[in-house]
């Protein structure tokens, strides 16, 4: 497996399709660094040479692509932005509720989680219906 940027990519699959494996980068940006590392998409990871792979990395540094542990970083940034403001959204993330106004009384198992039934609890001192 070649490493890009201290991420694995799979050696079996075609390059354009290998460099989405690296967070933040996807399909279009893929297809961009590879045209500024002049490496055709079709050619397998595995195929790449030293120099190829070196191509690749100065492309993304050159184009300014924030990937990795600085977009994550990031992103989690403006997640305590918009709770510690308490704005709408911020509270939406803080209860694991959907955030863009999808509906939660049928759906939204995904966000929410696993049903939790709630049982019935018997009173112990309740008459019963035998007499």
């Amino acid at each position: 497996m070649a490493r890009i940027i201290g991420v694995e990519i799979p050696s079996q699959k075609r390059i354009d399709i290998a460099l989405r494996y690296i967070y933040g980068i996807g399909p279009r940006n893929a297809v961009e660094i590879l045209e500024r590392a002049n490496i055709a998409a079709s050619t397998r990871a595995k195929d790449l040479t030293e120099q190829q792979l070196s191509q690749i990395v100065h492309a993304i540094q050159e184009g300014k692509y924030v990937i990795e542990g600085d977009l994550r970083r990031e992103i989690g940034m403006n997640l305590k932005r918009l709770q510690g403001i308490k704005c709408y959204r911020g509270i939406r993330h803080m209860r694991s509720l959907p955030v863009r106004g999808q509906r939660t009384q049928t759906n939204a198992r995904t966000r929410k989680g696993p049903r939790k039934t709630v049982g019935v609890q018997r009173n112990p001192n309740a008459k019963t219906g035998i007499h």
